[in-house]
């Protein structure tokens, strides 16, 4: 298979850590792109710099937006991913330096030398991509290929809010404008993540064997897995890393459904909300293609890759 070109706009975080390793194993990566989510700019940046470092890599790390669009977001998920968003285990400061470009300006410029080649991949809150969309409206025409980790198309979310998943829920203006913008994307949700969750055996198998990735993911991973079994999350929920295996590979999708996408900005009890028109009833055009199920294999070898396995 020949390695894909990324762009990754990431908010990291555990699983996005998890992404990023894959990402840098089976692809080529051109910028890291971040933005505040999980936890606060500060940190998201500081963990992106911290994984650059882990990888030996030169992938420029480009700040962007430290708070959502419009409003001051419910919460983030410091209580899931640590207060640094990468556990709390107190790494030392990175060496890989922060670009000056700020991240909307590093998507449109990535993009504009390099029309129709990169595949962008969004792990967290869209607000750098909705500010890059706002700044230039045709952003969206040299895109190769969107992909989208977030949403709850049946209204199973993870958020304080019941039908929001954090990403759209941290930034719903964000992901109204992007989702307009586009003209078709990949939208890998949260429930499809749960879904393809893998048994603890095979996570710690995977720890086991791995190389000096697993040994740095199995340290940043302690307070989401007690987060998890504390909450009735049963298994290894690897959200981003999912919508980075349909990023790496898509043949790995074997359920689909296009369908179109809009997000709730108004409800009193369902801001945030993913809105899909399942029976075309609202006369919008379709777009977005809704992973729903995917090669588990394949997905495990991707991950499994990424974590110095084999």
């Amino acid at each position: 298979m020949t390695r894909p070109l990324l762009l990754i706009d990431t908010d990291p975080g555990v699983d996005d850590a998890l992404a990023i390793l894959m990402a840098h194993q089976h692809a080529d990566v051109a910028a890291l792109t971040v933005a505040a989510g999980n936890v606060g700019l500060a940190h998201t940046v500081r963990n992106a710099r911290t994984l650059v470092d882990l990888l030996g890599a030169a992938t420029p790390v480009h700040p962007g937006c430290p708070s959502p669009l419009v409003r001051a977001p419910d919460e983030d998920a410091a209580f899931v991913h640590g207060a640094d968003g990468f556990g709390d285990v107190g790494f030392a400061e990175p060496a890989h330096p922060a670009e000056a470009e700020h991240a909307a300006l590093a998507l449109l410029r990535l993009t504009r030398e390099r029309p129709g080649e990169l595949t962008l991949v969004a792990l967290g809150p869209l607000t750098n991509l909705a500010l890059a969309v706002r700044l230039d409206p045709t952003f969206p025409s040299r895109v190769k290929r969107l992909v989208v980790m977030g949403g709850a198309v049946t209204g199973h979310g993870n958020t304080g809010k019941v039908p929001a998943e954090f990403n759209i829920g941290f930034d719903p203006e964000a992901a109204h404008v992007v989702f307009e913008a586009f003209p078709m994307f990949d939208l890998v949700d949260w429930e499809a993540t749960v879904r393809h969750a893998f048994p603890d055996e095979i996570y710690d198998g995977w720890i086991a064997s791995g190389d000096t990735r697993a040994v740095f993911f199995e340290k940043i991973f302690g307070t989401a897995r007690r987060f998890n079994a504390e909450h009735e999350r049963t298994g290894f929920i690897a959200a981003d890393a999912l919508a980075m295996a349909v990023a790496l590979d898509p043949s790995i999708v074997i359920r689909d459904e296009v369908r179109h996408v809009a997000i709730e900005l108004d409800g009193r009890l369902t801001r945030g909300a993913t809105v899909v028109d399942w029976h075309r009833r609202l006369g919008g055009k379709a777009n977005a293609r809704i992973v729903l199920d995917v090669d588990a294999q394949r997905f495990a070898q991707l991950i499994a890759g990424a974590l110095g396995v084999g």
